[in-house]
């Protein structure tokens, strides 16, 4: 039987290594990013977290360690992040036509067919090919399942000796039995919170005891996904890579607004983008929504005032992925909710109902002739194509506004150096 070899390719520190990639002056200093409207810290590296700060502290609790160890500060620039995330995908597809992109900074080879005598070397050729194309630093850990990878992973992280490259496939059974021993049952990857408590009380504590434990027991009490799992640290592949994502079956934009909105205009505009947003992604998966929903907040962490929250939903006549269309419902939705008395801190809006675009059957007698799906889609192919050429959100609808002065804050953003030419790298 052959034996498959997958590598799991991890970026290091991501969102601060994009930063870096465009700042050489950002290589020695602690480095934080920050969430939504500046909020709390979500990604930070190795020299910021041994001045004691850590993920998801709030920011404004943290300014003296900030001010005195002049650690540099930056605002979420996702659209530079998924950029990046797109062009160390580019490189790693130049090692296997099997690639896995399973999230913003982590992606599986399948290395199965691979000719080569040393995993290790070719790990350090990955790692050396990623850093020199796109300046992203990232670990490599080479293992027979999908499962013991992210184990590799885990051994990568705690012990520097391995020089960001770890072949598993490498080791003795006697040693493989010592690392799994040292993965708390928590860590494995499937294994949630409420599973890793359950599996303490019958003294499973790490990877190598559930790897160990009996099969049926497992089965019974982790159902299918806990038997793969424990296959899985046994050697035995039994999670294949997905090369093509399925489509999303529930697409959500929402974000929390700069400043608290107290008019009807704003949170139209407001909703008109996040809209816009969600229906470029639909599209992007050749797909149609059949039910839209839009939502209001008030800010829950403000206890002096009214609180209000609503929602509402549509199901629409005929499924549509055409913005105008969707913004029109969506703003339907909106003023049906809106009450005037509150000042609202959060909106958004979801697309469910979702059926891929070759499957979807038009309506005979429907409102809509098929000429005009065709000369909708048609439309928004050239929308989609000219906001992918120069950036997003290049051409929007009128009702999105202009200045949007409810976006979130981002006082510490960096420049989208890779996707908008008004702000292009320049070197003096």
């Amino acid at each position: 039987m052959r034996r498959h070899i997958y590598a799991l390719i991890d970026c290091a520190s991501f969102y601060v290594s994009c930063e870096r990639a465009f700042g050489a002056t950002l290589q020695n200093k602690p480095t934080i990013v920050l969430s939504n409207n500046d909020g709390c810290i979500v990604a930070l590296d190795g020299l910021a977290k041994q001045l004691g700060l850590k993920r998801g502290q709030p920011v404004f609790k943290q300014q003296t360690i900030i001010r005195k160890h002049q650690v540099q500060v930056f605002s979420s620039n996702y659209t530079l992040y998924q950029e990046m995330s797109s062009r160390v995908m580019a490189v790693l597809a130049e090692f296997s036509p099997l690639l896995e992109v399973y999230s913003i900074d982590e992606g599986w080879l399948d290395l199965t067919d691979v000719t080569t005598d040393d995993l290790t070397e070719l790990g350090r050729t990955i790692k050396a090919r990623v850093l020199q194309y796109t300046g992203i630093p990232v670990r490599v850990a080479i293992a027979t399942t999908k499962c013991l990878t992210k184990i590799a992973c885990e051994l990568i992280k705690s012990d520097s000796h391995y020089g960001d490259v770890l072949d598993l496939t490498s080791f003795a059974p006697e040693r493989l039995d010592t690392e799994l021993a040292r993965i708390a049952v928590e860590d494995i990857w499937g294994i949630g919170r409420k599973y890793a408590r359950f599996l303490r009380n019958y003294n499973i504590q790490t990877a190598r005891d559930l790897r160990d434990a009996d099969e049926k027991w497992i089965r019974k009490h982790l159902t299918v996904v806990g038997a793969r799992i424990q296959a899985e640290l046994r050697g035995t592949p039994c999670i294949p890579l997905e090369t093509r994502r399925p489509p999303k079956q529930n697409i959500i934009c929402a974000k929390s607004f700069g400043k608290e909105i107290d008019n009807e205009q704003e949170l139209q505009e407001a909703v008109s983008t996040y809209m816009a947003h969600a229906a470029e992604k639909l599209r992007e998966q050749e797909s149609l929504a059949g039910r839209l929903s839009v939502f209001l907040r008030t800010n829950s962490f403000d206890e002096d005032i009214l609180q209000y929250s609503n929602e509402f939903t549509i199901d629409l006549l005929y499924p549509t992925a055409f913005t105008p269309e969707l913004i029109r419902q969506a703003l339907a939705g909106l003023h049906a909710i809106y009450r005037p008395e509150h000042r609202y801190k959060k909106a958004g809006v979801a697309l469910s109902k979702i059926t891929p675009l070759p499957v979807v059957q038009p309506d005979l007698f429907g409102e809509v002739p098929l000429i005009e799906h065709y000369r909708q889609a048609h439309l928004m192919a050239i929308v989609d194509t000219l906001n992918r050429i120069f950036g997003r959100d290049t051409l929007t609808f009128a009702v999105q506004g202009m200045r949007q002065n409810w976006k979130m804050r981002q006082r510490s953003l960096s420049s989208r150096y890779t996707t908008r030419w008004d702000e292009l790298l320049i070197v003096t």
